[in-house]
This record gives C-alpha cells, structure tokens and sequence, in this order.
C-alpha cells in the first residue's frame, strides 16, 4: 500500500500538512535535487495527485509503482517535460483534483440539507388578472439580504 495511517489521517508519499490546515508537495528534481515546489490544496488527495504527477513525468512510467495512486498513471501520457511544465502539469492536476472533491462535498451537503423554498404554487396562482408579470423579490421571498444566502466558490 503506499500510504498509511499516521494520527487518524491517510499518509500520502511527498504531502505535508501546513499548521494551517493547508496540504502542500513538492519533490526533488532527479540528477541536481532541487526542490520542484508542486502547490497548495485543499485536501491531501490533491497533493497526492499533484505529486504523482510530477513523479511520473519526472522519473517516467517504471516508477508508477512508487506512486500514492498508481491507477491513475494509466491516463496518462509520459513526455519528457522540463521542470516548469512539470510543476504546471502537477498544479492542474491537483486543482482539479480539489475541484471535483468539493463539487463533490457541496452536492453532498445539498442532498443532506436541501434547500428551502418560501415560495408556494399557492402564492403564485393567487395572481389577479391584470398584475403585473415582474414580481419583486420581498414579494416572493419575504425579506432577503446578502447574510441570508450562501455563496459556494
């Protein structure tokens, strides 16, 4: 297996934890060791991702073994790529990789806490003929500010 369990979280090769709850890689350029800094996400996962990338178009396919999801190395293409295409393919990978874990988790919370709607069937047919099609929104909705909606990023 290539990670383990360190403290309740999954340990993956190339990934730490800043204090601040951000996961971060980055791995050593073969032949003159220089540190590749790899990025910052939002999960362990996506650093993983990132560094998984980075090994295998650094070091190529031979090492697939050596990575933290080596499934995922079927995808993808070797080419010899320079250090800065390696950090930028690494840093899309591991964005993506952060995108579709929170598009995950907000479809999650919406199936869990469904969101409510004032509005009525009812309301809307108690229409008198001759109103007007444009609704105001305190109409509808009663009293709405900014505070009261959430915005997902």
């Amino acid at each position: 297996m290539s990670h383990g369990q360190v403290g309740g979280e999954k340990k993956y090769k190339g990934v730490r934890r800043r204090r601040w709850g951000k996961w971060v890689s980055e791995i050593r350029v073969p032949g003159n060791g220089e540190r590749l800094w790899l990025g910052s996400y939002a999960t362990p996962e996506a650093a993983a991702v990132a560094h998984d990338t980075a090994v295998f178009f650094l070091r190529g396919p031979s090492h697939a073994g050596r990575l933290n999801f080596p499934d995922r190395a079927v995808a993808l293409t070797w080419a010899c790529l320079s250090p800065p295409s390696v950090q930028l393919a690494a840093s899309e990978s591991g964005m993506a990789v952060d995108a579709q874990m929170q598009e995950a988790a907000w479809r999650e919370e919406r199936r869990r806490h469904p969101p409510s709607s004032d509005v009525s069937c009812e309301m809307i047919s108690r229409r008198e003929p001759g109103d007007s099609d444009v609704c105001m929104g305190s109409e509808l909705y009663g009293d709405i500010s900014v505070d009261d909606m959430e915005i997902w990023v």
